[in-house]
């Protein structure tokens, strides 16, 4: 799960939550290595802040204890965006529609008040926007009904270095960082990009101003600060 938790101008402030350690992976002598890989990764994608929970790897389940763990976090943290997996991988582990339950789950949990006897003094927080992203390397069709595509042409070299930190899962396997690049290429260039990513909304997009929507201003806002329902410009009358 990645959290964003502020902005300045277009510069977020960034962390990442692993529900789990990735471990055991076949090709990986120790979890400390995995460790290592995963704060290399984080540093080449420039977060701010990343955590490990202490949930089983190809064992995780969507329950009351999974959910509070990831709420407790989204509380510590109060980020305005929360984008979590969206459904499932097919053919790929089965943590991953799981992880996807408890990010949505953690999301609501994190919201909800009177309720210290599992959140003790941490106040509810009700992030801005719940987004999915989508793992399944499959062909260049929307993944869920309200999925859109998003400008990464300029990212996505920091994507394949961050990849390719993990040595143990893809070290054996140099053809993947191709496949994805290639994957988010067919992507992009469906609607006009270098590439893209598909991001998408559990229930649906909506943009309160169309042009602010449309040229990137985040969350909504308008470059000044303002907000777009409430600030209008005054037409020149002067000629």
């Amino acid at each position: 799960m990645v959290l964003s938790t502020a902005w300045s101008g277009k510069v977020f402030c960034v962390g990442i939550v692993d529900l789990t350690d990735g471990e055991p992976t076949p090709e990986c002598p120790h979890p400390d290595q995995r460790l290592e890989e995963a704060i290399e990764a984080a540093k080449r994608l420039g977060v701010s802040v990343r955590i490990t929970l202490d949930l089983p790897n190809r064992r995780l389940f969507d329950s009351f204890e999974s959910r509070l763990a990831l709420a407790q976090q989204i509380r510590v943290y109060r980020p305005q965006i929360v984008l979590g997996l969206g459904g499932k991988t097919p053919t790929a582990s089965p943590d991953h529609e799981q992880a996807a339950r408890i990010t949505e789950a953690a999301v609501f949990y994190s919201r909800l008040s009177k309720w210290n006897e599992f959140f003790g003094n941490l106040p509810p927080h009700s992030a801005t926007v719940f987004l999915h992203y989508y793992l399944a390397l499959r062909f260049p069709v929307f993944p869920a009904p309200h999925a859109i595509v998003v400008d990464i042409s300029k990212s996505l070299a920091t994507k394949l270095e961050a990849i390719g930190c993990y040595k143990s899962q893809f070290g054996h396997r140099p053809e993947m960082l191709e496949r994805i690049k290639v994957y988010n290429r067919s992507i992009g260039q469906t609607v006009g990009f270098e590439a893209g990513e598909f991001i998408g909304h559990p229930t649906g997009w909506g943009f309160r101003d169309l042009i602010s929507g449309i040229i990137g201003e985040p969350l909504g806002r308008s470059s000044d600060g303002l907000d777009p329902q409430r600030h209008r410009s005054v037409p020149d009358t002067k000629g």
